[in-house]
């Protein structure tokens, strides 16, 4: 019976690659193609979308667990020389298997200090004479740690020439196995490409929250608003490649809220192997207002008005926030520091929306550069006797 996860034709349609394509270009267009098939992306067509996703994220396990195999059965043949096969096993190859293995280990001890290799990649090698399987682990550190190998025989027989013929092998892979941690160590400073496969761990942290400013008019804060916000985050998709989502997020400003009013959206916040994803705040901000300026649940509004009708009296047409106006008369004297405090034209008040605070008006007197003798000769007769 053939190997069910070898190859076939379809794999490789289904993926839009040929059969002599790289792990790069696998990769390239498994990133695309899952990508542009995501059922959350396709809610008009989700059956097909979904069914189309799952049958590419097959078609790429089938075909990249073959490529690791053959990469892995070159590395323990003793026989093929560096010019043989140095047209299908590039650095970027080997970057990428180190990378792979670090997904593909599944470590139940993680939060151990020395994890046990669990999972092995040449499990029906175990049946040929000469044997010792290279098994990958990865420290649960970072996602980028250096993978490890160990070797251990799987077979043993009573013949002696079988024996030679492991004892050859042992020593093969004793060669093979100082030499690709030379080639991982050398690859490990370079960036790398995409997909970026990271290991999941079991032990999720939740990190700090990612805190932001929105800014807000008074306007906004005193008639309420909705308001929305493009954010931009990184989401890891199976099995472990890291893709940009863009998402809008919707914030509902109450009639009422003040400067420091913090909004939190849990979780949408950019996810990280072996983390939970952080929680965005946001924190209300009051932009500066050209008339008017917050004072707790008040209004203050500062009027400059001439001498002339500070002393005699007159009527204002004054500014109210959201562009209205209203019309004041005042008969009395309107010295510096006079306020008039109007009832009910402040902010809202978030506890009991039928409330408002007040408007507070201070008056600004303005007086005179220059005054000429006759002027302060008149001004003067007619102040004397005011006290």
């Amino acid at each position: 019976m053939g190997d069910s996860r070898s190859p076939t034709k379809d794999s490789y349609s289904i993926l839009g690659i040929t059969k002599t394509a790289t792990i790069k270009d696998m990769c390239k267009a498994y990133k695309s193609l899952v990508t542009k098939w995501n059922p959350d992306k396709n809610p008009s067509n989700k059956t097909e979308a979904d069914a189309k996703f799952k049958e590419i994220k097959e078609a790429y396990k089938v075909l990249n667990e073959r490529k690791l195999e053959d990469l892995l059965a070159n590395e323990d043949d003793p026989t093929t020389t560096a010019g043989a096969h140095s047209h299908h096993k590039s650095v970027d190859d080997i970057g990428f298997f180190s990378r792979r293995s670090s997904f593909l280990s599944r470590t139940s001890s993680r939060r151990s200090q020395t994890p046990t290799p669990t999972r092995s990649y040449l499990s029906r090698s175990q049946s040929k004479s000469s044997s010792t399987t290279p098994r990958m682990q990865s420290t649960p550190a970072t996602p980028t740690s250096t993978t490890k190998f160990s070797t251990s025989p799987t077979s043993t027989t009573e013949s002696s020439t079988k024996r030679a013929s492991e004892s050859r092998s042992k020593s093969t892979s004793r060669r093979s196995a100082s030499e690709i941690p030379s080639v991982l160590s050398r690859n490990a400073s370079r960036r790398s490409t995409t997909p970026i496969i990271f290991s999941q761990s079991t032990a999720r942290r939740k990190p700090p929250p990612v805190e932001k400013t929105l800014e807000c008019t008074l306007e906004d804060l005193c008639f309420g608003c909705v308001k929305r916000i493009n954010i931009t985050k990184d989401v890891i998709m199976d099995p472990g490649i890291i893709v940009k989502e863009h998402e809008v997020l919707k914030i509902n400003i109450q009639p009422g809220w003040k400067k420091g009013t913090k909004i939190t959206f849990e979780g949408k916040g950019d996810e990280r192997p072996g983390n939970l994803p952080p929680d965005i705040i946001f924190s209300i901000d009051e932009e500066r207002h050209p008339l008017f300026k917050r004072d707790g649940d008040d209004l203050e509004l500062k009027l400059q008005i001439p001498l002339v009708k500070a002393l005699t009296g007159c009527s204002l047409t004054v500014p109210l926030l959201g562009g209205e106006n209203m019309n004041l008369s005042f008969d009395d004297i309107l010295y510096p520091g006079y306020e008039k405090v109007i009832p009910g034209q402040g902010m809202p008040i978030n506890t009991d929306e039928e409330k408002r605070g007040d408007l507070r008006i201070k008056f600004l007197v303005d007086f005179p550069m220059h005054l000429s003798r006759k002027q302060r000769s008149q001004a003067h007769a007619i102040l004397r006797q005011c006290t």
